[in-house]
């Protein structure tokens, strides 16, 4: 195929009709296309939603609330808010055939909240796959037979030690001496009590990040040069983004057979060889044996953690669970997703928790600490605490090639659907040009984005990436949330939502809705806002480590977030006007809100209007009708 062809990527129809690539001949819907099978959209799903933070979160806020102990608001906000929201967001999606904008027909003066979700994604876009380059450059780092961070090199300074250092009293043939701790231990001495003072020293695996992966600055003001060699690991993430989505979900569904898989199988191994580890048990009764504390189910910290990192880490209120479902086949059974794909979710947290302590726990048992001295979360999991258990290891340059690899692919899932949403909405917005121009459109989105991204692997860089992070992907997605669910259930009505849902999973018994009710209306947004309040009233200035940022960083935060906030009020004012100050019609779903393909529409929706301009006067039988079942409201 000439590169002309690849980039039209056209067939045509047995009519003549030019097609896209995206769209096959088995699709249901002709104009935006479906997937291929229903496993590719499930892998999609839980590479979507098992991200990054259930490998490098989860783990150390169960060991911080309780151990095992945690696992009890861990699952009630599972059932009370995140698989609600989640659930609610599919069927959205699915119903409409619609992105996270466009859905919003719904209820149109509530469309300002799907922008603000697209953007939201769009930022986190940027920030995310710097995360997946920075994997990238320790996968790469690891194919050496001594791991560039096992010990203290070249690029170290004074104060970098694999051991602890500091000096002690001890007795010694009933004189006091002072010795350094070291030749205390080597000569079976104890410290006198309170007399131990600690050198401060730095791991290697801390100083290879801040002094040679990072190269990092004194702060977000030192901007200081772009790294080369993270600019190219960056540029191959995106590449391999791009190449992954030029045909849309038909390509990217095919990919995550792998990327959603193989995090799997490397956590099974690294459990596998954790287990076998001296100091292995010592790290998983840490995390969820007999230190569980059940204490610390009384304290709202502890349900506050829960209820955040379910929503987060199920990518509620991103937009990206209505992109992805609104490529179902209309009757789909969408309920069964919500609930393999949530539940699939928080199993793999506890699962990846197991094979981050039992080495933690290795690493503590050959340094002489406490399993406390040496867990961390986030970039210090990922990237310090986590690499310096395993170049510990026999043969740690496979271990670590191994568990690198396994953030890329887990980074790249997400990064596929984040993308996807923005597509997606450009898709909704501009049908026409998208179907001509999908390829095109696509890698110019990653170009722009990678050009974007280059700001965030400068000496500062990693000041943008957590600055992005901390005031993006926090109390603006549950302030979307928040309306979305109002929106939904109280705007839209919650008996209409039902029918919709019912339209395509077929008629339920009114018993069957009670608990999605009570969540729907009351108890989910309840939970939402009050941590929506909790993350405002607590509301820190960020920082990185001990290092604040300037106060211009912290208003650019503040903008970066106020941008996308101010779309809702525009959009609802825009609407307002536009219905000639009529604010109920506004609150309507709009004329062509409802099924996109005709045959699904019934009789509740036999007023849209098609494309072409053809109104749907075909009534085919439903799911409910088929069932002997009508479709009117019920109380």
């Amino acid at each position: 195929m000439g590169m002309k062809e690849m980039l039209r990527f056209k067939n045509k129809t047995s009519s003549g009709e030019i097609q896209d690539s995206h769209v096959h001949s088995n699709d249901e819907n002709k104009e935006r296309g479906n997937w291929t099978r229903k496993s590719d959209y499930l892998l999609s799903m839980i590479g979507y939603a098992v991200g990054l933070g259930n490998v490098w979160r989860f783990p150390y806020l169960a060991y911080k609330n309780g151990g095992g102990a945690f696992l009890i608001p861990y699952t009630i906000m599972l059932a009370f808010s995140g698989l609600p929201t989640f659930f609610l967001e599919c069927s959205m999606g699915q119903f409409s055939s619609l992105g996270p904008v466009s859905v919003w027909r719904v209820v149109p003066i509530l469309q300002g909240v799907g922008i603000l979700m697209v953007l939201i994604s769009t930022m986190v876009s940027i920030y995310y796959n710097v995360i997946i380059a920075y994997s990238l450059y320790y996968m790469f780092a690891s194919f050496q037979s001594v791991l560039p961070w096992s010990d203290c090199f070249s690029w170290s300074d004074d104060k970098c030690s694999k051991t602890t250092r500091g000096f002690c009293d001890v007795i010694v043939n009933g004189t006091i001496f002072t010795h350094n701790l070291t030749w205390v231990k080597d000569n079976n001495y104890t410290c006198i009590a309170n007399t131990t003072v600690l050198e401060d020293v730095e791991l290697p695996s801390r100083q290879y990040w801040e002094k040679v992966t990072l190269r990092q600055s004194s702060g977000m003001d030192v901007t200081g040069e772009v790294i080369w060699y993270l600019a190219l690991c960056l540029l191959l993430a995106w590449i391999i983004v791009g190449a992954s989505l030029f045909k849309g979900i038909k390509s990217s569904g095919k990919v995550v057979y792998f990327t959603a898989t193989f995090p799997y199988i490397v956590l099974l191994i690294l459990l596998i060889r954790g287990a076998t580890l001296e100091g292995a048990f010592d790290g998983i009764d840490y995390y969820m044996g007999s230190q569980s504390n059940f204490t610390k189910l009384m304290e709202a910290e502890t349900w506050k953690d829960a209820a955040t990192q379910i929503f987060f880490s199920l990518s509620t209120a991103w937009g990206g669970l209505i992109a992805l479902s609104s490529y179902n086949k209309f009757r789909n059974n969408c309920y069964t997703d919500a609930i393999i794909v949530c539940v699939t979710n928080c199993v793999t947290s506890v699962f990846a928790g197991f094979a981050i302590f039992s080495i933690l726990g290795h690493m503590a048992h050959v340094s002489e600490k406490s399993v406390s001295e040496v867990v961390d979360s986030g970039f210090g999991l990922a990237f310090i605490a986590y690499p310096e258990a395993l170049s510990q290891l026999p043969v740690s340059p496979l271990w670590s090639f191994l568990f690198f690899f396994m953030l890329l692919t887990l980074g790249l899932d997400s990064q596929f659907a984040i993308v996807e949403t923005i597509t997606t909405s450009l898709l909704d917005a501009y049908p026409q040009v998208m179907k001509k121009y999908r390829i095109p459109v696509t890698m110019g989105c990653c170009c722009i984005l990678y050009l974007l991204g280059l700001v965030c692997v400068t000496q500062a860089g990693i000041y943008w990436v957590n600055l992005i992070d901390y005031f993006c992907s926090g109390w603006a997605l549950l302030f979307a949330a928040v309306l979305e669910l109002i929106g939904v259930c109280w705007i839209y009505g919650i008996n209409n939502f039902i029918q919709d849902i019912e339209m395509m999973i077929g008629k339920k018994h009114w018993s069957f809705w009670l608990f999605w009710r009570a969540c729907w209306m009351f108890i989910s947004p309840a939970l939402l806002l009050a941590i929506l309040l909790w993350s405002l009233i607590t509301f820190e200035a960020p920082t990185y480590g001990s290092i604040k940022y300037p106060t211009w960083g912290t208003a650019l935060g503040w903008c970066m977030i106020i941008f996308c906030l101010i779309w809702i009020p525009i959009v609802a004012i825009v609407k307002i006007i536009r219905a000639k100050g009529n604010f109920l019609k506004t609150c309507r779903p709009a004329d062509n809100w409802g099924p996109a393909l005709a045959q699904y529409r019934g009789e509740r929706y036999k007023h849209i209007i098609d494309n072409t301009g053809v109104k749907n006067d075909v009534e085919i039988p439903s799911v409910t009708a088929m069932s002997g079942c009508d479709n009117e409201a019920y109380l």
